[in-house]
């Protein structure tokens, strides 16, 4: 499921490179190539983190937090077509905030079940830190 979701998303930005060097970007934001590394490595550490906690016995608490990683993996499909397809980086910003929310209560659930799966989702927390912050930006410098 992760890696249909990093597929869905690399067909839905096939013209990213392209159009996030036509954007104003702050001084910060890092260079169009990293991108794909970086979110290579974040979504098999977000399958690993699932499928270590969908292996755990108790099945409601896993129900509820592979319920709540399916709800972050959506908000995190949906943050490429309107970012780059319709490129409404206000729209994007939303769907980013909310995606933040939900990776931070995925990574709380997931603590109890795998604390090893939790850890594994640090990473992609941070990163989209970091991408909500240059999505706002981004945002900002286009108004």
């Amino acid at each position: 499921m992760t890696y249909g979701v990093a597929f869905a998303g690399a067909l839905a930005s096939a013209d990213a490179g392209t159009v996030y060097r036509s954007l104003e970007r702050p001084s910060w934001a890092p260079p169009a190539w990293i991108f794909g590394p970086v979110w290579t490595v974040l979504y098999a550490t977000i399958a690993i983190a699932a499928w270590l906690v969908w292996r755990r016995p108790d099945r409601p608490r896993v129900r509820r937090a592979l319920t709540w990683w399916s709800a972050q993996l959506l908000l995190n499909l949906l943050w490429t077509p309107l970012f780059f397809g319709a490129r409404r980086y206000g729209f994007a910003l939303a769907d980013i905030v909310l995606l933040l929310g939900a990776i931070g209560v995925t990574a709380a659930l997931f603590r109890p079940l795998h604390r090893t799966a939790a850890a594994l989702l640090l990473p992609y927390l941070l990163w989209v830190a970091y991408a909500t912050a240059l999505n706002a930006a981004i945002w900002h410098l286009a108004a």
